[in-house]
């Protein structure tokens, strides 16, 4: 069973309000209707380390988790649709 969401926004507040925006954008948007692999895979981006995570969605380096990586370059294709 996942986290409630209220929860899982207190996890999307990092140390970066960059990050923090995705995530949380990520949560309100997509995360509810997601299948559940997905869900868990955002779990996992959640205990990532900041400055990781960070240079994934700035595409300066890539996560050897596929589906880390996949769910990344879902929530950064955000960044350039707005």
């Amino acid at each position: 069973m996942p986290e409630n969401v209220s929860k899982l926004r207190w996890r999307c507040r990092r140390g970066m309000k960059e990050l923090d925006m995705l995530l949380t954008a990520y949560l309100d948007q997509d995360y509810l209707a997601a299948p559940s692999s997905e869900q868990d895979t955002f779990h996992l981006l959640l205990e990532q380390q900041d400055p990781e995570m960070y240079g994934w969605f700035l595409g300066r380096a890539e996560s050897d988790n596929a589906e880390l990586q996949a769910l990344v370059n879902k929530i950064g294709q955000r960044l350039q649709t707005q």
